[in-house]
């Protein structure tokens, strides 16, 4: 009797779907292909958690070197306005196109002015300090923060018979200070006049008893003016402590 050609040989069916050791250790074992899996999943979180961790890094430097800073109050110059400790938003934007402006809290390198230059054998001291003052635990000693009394083509003086100091002929309110602005306790116990060169700034600490600022310089090179290059940024607001947090206004006189 002739096979029907649409039937099945037994055995050939039989050998087409024998199955590998492999296949068939997987099929009856489902758990070693989880475990593949769940070996294979740590290491791509491990792999994107880093490459994560470097893209916040490089943003994270991108914007305290271009954008905005935080810097330690090392300092009591500035009281009432800035503590001790307290740490201050940097924009270091400025001075922006405008230029320095008069009543504006900056902070700047003094290193050669209100502080003496550091010779390459002190890397190791700036570079502790620098990694500090990433850390938010410290700025470089040669960081300082003062206010703005005076710009490039300004006449600084102190004082008028009511103890206010003058730009240009104009006496200034200054709401900042920690007393009251008379004859008998004016602005600034040292007289001075001062014309301010074009690309530098005159700045003083609101403390002024305690502060060692442009005063101190007359009669220095450079005579207390601050070049303008030498600013980091201007101080906008207070960050730490969280309750202490706040705005540092900007002064409403301009000349």
């Amino acid at each position: 009797m002739n096979q029907n050609p649409g039937s099945a040989d037994p055995s050939s069916a039989g050998r087409g779907s024998a199955r590998s050791p492999e296949n068939t250790r997987s099929a009856r074992n489902p758990r070693s292909a989880s475990n593949t899996v769940r070996r294979l999943i740590p290491g791509s979180w491990l792999g994107w958690s880093l490459v994560i961790l470097i893209a916040a890094v490089l943003i994270s430097g991108f914007i305290r070197v271009a954008v905005v800073d935080i810097y330690t109050i090392q300092q009591q110059s500035m009281w009432p306005t800035l503590h001790d400790r307290e740490k201050v938003a940097v924009d270091k934007r400025y001075p922006d196109s405008h230029g320095s402006r008069r009543g504006d809290v900056v902070v700047f390198n003094g290193e050669g002015s209100f502080a003496p230059y550091r010779g390459s054998s002190e890397i190791l001291a700036r570079t502790l300090e620098q990694s500090a003052h990433w850390l938010g635990l410290g700025s470089p000693e040669e960081i300082f923060v003062k206010r703005v009394i005076g710009v490039g083509g300004d006449t600084v003086e102190c004082c008028d018979d009511q103890g206010r100091i003058l730009v240009n002929g104009e006496a200034l309110d200054e709401p900042y200070l920690p007393y009251t602005v008379t004859d008998a306790e004016p602005a600034s116990e040292l007289e001075f006049q001062v014309e301010v060169p074009a690309g530098r700034v005159w700045v003083m600490g609101d403390n002024r008893a305690h502060s060692v600022d442009s005063r101190a310089l007359l009669g220095a090179p450079g005579g207390g003016m601050i070049s303008e290059d030498r600013i980091i940024g201007r101080a906008s607001h207070v960050l730490w402590p969280w309750d202490q947090r706040r705005s540092i206004q900007e002064v409403p006189y301009e000349q």
